[in-house]
């Protein structure tokens, strides 16, 4: 068994052997290179982030972007990362199609041990986010954590365990406030009513 097979099982690990330093380096290259890109430099951006996350998803990040390797974000397709997203991905994490993060989210695949002998070891279990999600601005995600598809995660939230398809979540802890409704598909803000008129004066502007 390897070091990076421990990582991928759970297991305690430390991340200076089988070439994981040079890999957070040449990955921290690349979100430099990224974080630099001015508002006139997409082509450039783009071309990053096909380099960071392995393919191109079609979506969009706003920098600045901070992470540990890239490579262990699993990306889905027309998603949005609004600026000073943060993630610890030494474990897997996965982001469904048309998830959208507010500004400052954290998601964390890694923890230590709560015996200070042994602190410096840590571990990894993988984050799930599910599609069509909303994470609000400054939540954080904690090892282990699975996001149903469609939920929403109030702003500042902590999120300590997992989250079903459909739910309002908010708090520290984070908790199911309510499932959405039928309200919420004809109201998107207090009263304010979804119509297709609306939407259609709204596609006239595009």
């Amino acid at each position: 068994m390897s070091m990076r097979d421990r990582i991928a099982q759970g297991k305690l690990f430390t991340d200076y052997c089988e070439g994981l330093p040079e890999d957070r380096a040449e990955a921290k290259r690349k979100m430099k290179a990224f974080n630099l890109t001015g508002p006139d430099e997409l082509e450039e951006r783009m071309g990053l982030m096909k380099e960071i996350f392995g393919r191109d998803t079609g979506s969009w990040i706003e920098p600045p972007i901070y992470f540990c390797y890239g490579s262990n974000i699993e990306l889905g397709r027309e998603c949005y990362l609004n600026f000073n997203c943060n993630f610890v991905d030494d474990g897997k994490i996965v982001i469904g199609d048309r998830t959208m993060f507010g500004p400052g989210v954290t998601v964390a695949t890694v923890g230590h041990p709560l015996n200070p002998d042994y602190r410096m070891y840590m571990y990894a279990d993988p984050v799930i986010i599910g599609k069509n999600c909303w994470i609000g601005a400054s939540a954080t995600i904690l090892p282990g954590v699975t996001i149903g598809d469609n939920s929403v995660i109030g702003a500042g939230s902590v999120v300590t365990s997992d989250i079903p398809a459909n739910s309002i979540a908010v708090g520290n802890p984070c908790r199911v406030l309510r499932e959405i409704n039928d309200r919420d598909r004809k109201y998107y803000y207090r009263d304010r009513e979804i119509t297709r008129e609306d939407l259609a004066e709204e596609a006239g502007f595009r």
